[in-house]
C-alpha cells in the first residue's frame, strides 16, 4: 500500500478592505485582512486545517496587527464589521516614512526617489 501525504502552512488573504488612516504612519491606507493555518493533505488533497490565526496587515506602511479569532471568523464569514485601534495588537511596526529635502531647490518628499522631481539633483 502507497501513502502520500504532508503537513504545511498556508495563508489565505480574505475578502476584506477598510479605508483607514493609519495610526503607525498617519497615512492614508487600507487595512487588509490574512489568515494563516497549517493544514494535512493526503493524496495532494488538504483534509484538515488547525491553528488558525488571523491578522491585519495595513496597506500603506505594511504594519501587522493581530486580531482576536471571535472578529476575525466574521470577517470570514463575509459580515460587514469596522476596525477600530482597539482591535487591533501591533506585532511589527512597517517602515517608517521620513521627510526628504533636496539641497538644490529645497523641494520636500517622503517618495523614496533618487532624484529631485524638480530640479533633477541627486536627493541623499
Amino acid at each position: 500500500m502507497f501513502f502520500i501525504g504532508g503537513v504545511s502552512t498556508k495563508e489565505e488573504k480574505l475578502d476584506f478592505s477598510q479605508t483607514v488612516v493609519c495610526p503607525e504612519c498617519g497615512s492614508y491606507g487600507r487595512y487588509e485582512v490574512y489568515m494563516e493555518y497549517m493544514y494535512l493533505s493526503l493524496f495532494f488533497i488538504p483534509a484538515f486545517k488547525w491553528n488558525r490565526k488571523y491578522y491585519v496587515v495595513s496597506s500603506c506602511c505594511g504594519s501587522v496587527y493581530l486580531i482576536y479569532n471571535t472578529l476575525a471568523e466574521r470577517v470570514a464569514k463575509g459580515d460587514r464589521i469596522t476596525l477600530t485601534e482597539q482591535d487591533l495588537h501591533l506585532v511589527r511596526r512597517g517602515h517608517s516614512f521620513y521627510l526628504r529635502k533636496c539641497i538644490n531647490c529645497g523641494f520636500e518628499t517622503q517618495e523614496d526617489y533618487k532624484y529631485c522631481p524638480t530640479c533633477s539633483a541627486p536627493l541623499k
